[in-house]
């Protein structure tokens, strides 16, 4: 395993050992290899949802309108409350 150093200011490792106290993980590494772990798994959700509408966007098919039309129909069906 690859070991790295970081600095960080008191308040945010005051954090991390409430965290650790807290029986959250066993020590700062464990918190941050899973800050990590989830960072990473945020950003490749984030990606699938920015592929999927692509693709429904893709799929949708091309529209023949003219922008101006396409927004004052879609402004048409927003209710006025």
């Amino acid at each position: 395993m690859t070991q790295i150093m970081i600095s960080m200011p008191p308040a945010l490792q005051s954090w991390v050992e409430a965290q650790i106290a807290a029986g959250r993980y066993t020590d700062a590494a464990d918190y941050l290899r899973d800050l990590v772990r989830r960072d990473r798994e945020s950003a490749e959700a984030d990606a699938q949802w920015v592929r999927t509408m692509v693709q429904e966007g893709l799929a949708s098919g091309v529209v023949d309108a003219e922008p101006e039309d396409v927004l004052k129909d879609i402004m048409a069906r927003i209710p006025n409350d």
